[in-house]
């Protein structure tokens, strides 16, 4: 009922950058908030940073992001970005969006999901 598409993904050198896209589509109701995670080969998924959506709401970024990544929003077009510069080796993983959606044809039935988009490998090598 509700589509999560990445795009941007990609090859890039140390120090270079991305911009990843997601967009959310279907049944959606709200959205209470939407991120990024990540998974390397042989290793778990990973927060990279989250957004609450609304008035007031908040990114958090993990350590490894904080300073060289940054979330931004398109709230009309239920869209986030994740613009990613200096990029290092070890951020070679498979990208995932993610969002926490209040989903269905009303509200009054509607319920809420974890919602996961499809991933998009960004790969950092000389």
């Amino acid at each position: 009922q509700v589509q999560l598409v990445e795009s941007g993904g990609g090859s890039v050198q140390p120090g270079g950058s991305l911009r990843l896209s997601c967009a959310a589509s279907g049944s959606i109701i709200s959205i209470n908030h939407m991120g990024w995670y990540r998974q390397a080969p042989g290793k778990e998924r990973e927060l990279v940073a989250v957004s609450t959506i609304g008035v007031g709401g908040r990114t958090d970024y993990a350590d490894s992001a904080k300073g060289r990544f940054a979330i931004s929003r398109d709230n009309a077009k239920n869209t986030i970005y994740l613009e990613m510069n200096n990029l290092k080796t070890e951020g070679t993983a498979t990208y995932y969006c993610y969002a926490f959606v209040q989903a269905g044809a009303s509200r009054r039935g509607s319920h809420w999901d974890d919602c996961w988009g499809q991933g998009t490998q960004v790969t950092v090598s000389t």
